[in-house]
């Protein structure tokens, strides 16, 4: 596991990661994390149903990826461990995955060994490093991926925490990225539900976490270059939904959107 010296957990103020927790009925949050979550949650009642839709859209997205071959994992933004994690996913398809997580947030350095329980067959590592740092990502990561060969990476509900940097970000870690490869991403958007997200996304600036909303346009922008898989960018709970999404739907909508694309 690379970063194990992880520094101290600030509980001063709330971390996206484990307002996030919150919101799937975790209990890996502090006060702090808590409190934003409700206020979020009073503001803009889609936060609770938009965090399962993503889970399930990131398990939907990788079990595309793993059915089509692709047997490498990169999942930058993880989280606090939620079974199934993604691994799991990929694993039960093809037991030779290869998975690396990454993730800033010290809480889920500590539950890394959650997410190291891999298959005999497959192999999973966590480095404890920031998105906005690739080559503190992708370096170690090579130390697991062979990058020569097709990789999905995977950004899920993480790039609304990053400003318009985001772009050449994303494309920072598609250009070490093999032909072949998948990108999934998602995103929360203003378009479908446009005052509540707002109001959702000034309690996250008023606790010091940046958050930036993006339409269908600038969303899809992040797949420029990328060759879409089908439905293309479309709202979470429709990316080729299960029986379980189909029923999530009738709840109301979900101001998320998502993704997935190839590498070419």
């Amino acid at each position: 596991m690379t970063g194990s010296d992880a520094p101290g957990i600030d509980t001063s103020r709330p971390h996206p990661a484990r307002v996030y927790d919150w919101w799937l009925g975790g209990k890996d949050n502090y006060p702090v994390d808590e409190a934003l979550a409700r206020k979020i949650l009073e503001v803009d009642p889609t936060v609770v149903r938009g965090a399962r839709a993503n889970r399930r859209f990131m398990h939907r997205a990788v079990r595309t990826a793993a059915e089509a071959g692709v047997r490498q994992f990169l999942d930058i933004g993880t989280g606090i461990p939620t079974e199934p994690n993604l691994h799991q996913v990929a694993q039960e398809v093809a037991p030779e995955s290869k998975v690396v997580y990454a993730d800033n947030d010290p809480i889920v350095l500590r539950h890394a060994q959650a997410l190291l329980h891999s298959t005999p067959e497959g192999a999973t590592n966590y480095v404890h490093a920031d998105v906005r740092d690739p080559d503190t990502i992708l370096r170690p990561a090579a130390e697991t991926l062979d990058f020569s060969e097709p990789i999905a990476l995977s950004l899920v509900a993480l790039t609304h925490y990053l400003n318009d940097d985001a772009y050449g970000l994303l494309k920072r870690y598609v250009a070490e990225l093999s032909p072949g490869s998948f990108v999934i991403l998602s995103q929360v958007t203003p378009d479908l539900s446009p005052e509540a997200v707002e109001k959702a996304a000034e309690q996250f600036r008023r606790n010091g976490t940046p958050f930036f909303p993006r339409s269908l346009a600038e969303f899809s922008r992040f797949f420029d270059g990328l060759e879409l898989l089908g439905p293309g960018v479309i709202p979470v709970s429709g990316w080729r939904p299960g029986p379980e999404d189909v029923a999530a739907q009738a709840e109301g909508i979900v101001p998320v959107y998502a993704g997935v694309a190839r590498t070419v």
